[in-house]
């Protein structure tokens, strides 16, 4: 019987963790975050209050209260008191890997510890884990966890298929919409996907055929917005009318297979980053400056609801909990 997750650890509290913490208990969960930093304390409990309406909103959970947060600098401590970890430190594998041999050391052998890692695999984060390392894989959400649903699940070398379940499991009760990797690779599906567009940007700006603002609005008024409900491959199936993937397969096929026997990667030149960089501030200005933030949380806000009112989903499928 798998455990039950009451609270949750979250251990990093940057951008990435504080949305985590935020998340968690407009879920209804208990969090006790934990960060050396000075003043990481305050940072958190002033981004968790910022976050909360918005957060509360979409989770609809009646029981969630800002009172089940606690702190704790000390990361043994805290992740002893959990039935989930979720670490967010930097992007260092050295650190990392101390961190969660550490957490592996505090907690008990049936508790998870997901690595919010962007691009490090689980096989190389476990390896200094000494006493329970088949519990320990990535569960790398997209940011900001509090509103974007992806959770990419990767276990490693030695994580067992127990806990990839059961945390596959967790992340559903928590709203998310986890997608588990049959192999580790850097940089999991979405960032390399992501990855793979903004190199093909960057190529477009370094050979001077369209401008940081071209390119963004091709984006966001063209498949972006096809993106937002359906994927790459199932957009390519509408694409192919009535025949579907087979005939956009044999329409489009060798197009698409010139197109990428065209593509180059870009070099990160001096000259260009300083030119997407002078671009893209000139272009946030034009968009509203520190207003973008905002107005994205919303849209997303908006984008989320607008999913679930058409695929029919409740806002919240996670049984209410009793106060922790």
């Amino acid at each position: 019987m798998s455990r039950e997750v009451r609270t949750v650890a979250v251990v990093g509290t940057g951008v990435i963790g504080a949305s985590w913490a935020v998340h968690f208990l407009a879920h209804g969960l208990s969090v006790v975050a934990s960060d050396p930093a000075p003043g990481a304390e305050d940072r958190l409990r002033s981004a968790v209050e910022r976050l909360w309406a918005v957060a509360t909103r979409l989770a609809g959970t009646p029981n969630a209260s800002l009172d089940r947060l606690r702190f704790d600098p000390d990361a043994r401590s805290a992740a002893a008191m959990a039935d989930f970890v979720q670490e967010n430190a930097p992007e260092d594998l050295d650190a990392k890997q101390a961190l969660l041999a550490d957490l592996d050391e505090a907690t008990d052998a049936d508790v998870v510890l997901a690595s919010s890692s962007s691009a490090l695999v689980p096989s190389v984060l476990q390896e200094r884990c000494t006493r329970a390392p088949g519990r320990v894989l990535v569960g790398h959400p997209f940011d900001p966890p509090h509103l974007v649903p992806l959770v990419e699940v990767v276990g490693g070398t030695r994580t067992s298929e127990q806990a990839v379940t059961r945390a596959v499991d967790f992340y559903r009760t928590v709203g998310k919409r986890p997608v588990v990797l049959r192999k580790e690779v850097p940089g999991h599906i979405a960032n390399r996907l992501q990855a793979a567009l903004w190199r093909e940007a960057y190529s477009l700006v370094d050979a001077g055929i369209a401008t940081v603002a071209d390119v963004d609005a091709a984006i966001s008024n063209g498949p972006g917005l096809r993106w937002a409900h359906y994927g790459p491959f199932v957009n390519l199936h509408l694409s192919g009318g009535s025949g579907g993937m087979a005939r956009m397969h044999e329409h489009l096929g060798p197009a698409m297979e010139s197109l990428w026997a065209d593509f180059s990667t870009p070099t990160l030149t001096a000259e260009l980053v300083d030119e997407v960089n002078r671009q893209t501030v000139d272009l946030v200005d034009e968009l509203g400056g520190e207003r973008l933030a905002s107005d994205r949380e919303e849209l997303l806000v908006a984008l989320l609801e607008a999913q679930r009112k058409q695929r029919g989903a409740e806002p919240n499928d996670m049984k209410e909990r009793e106060d922790a």
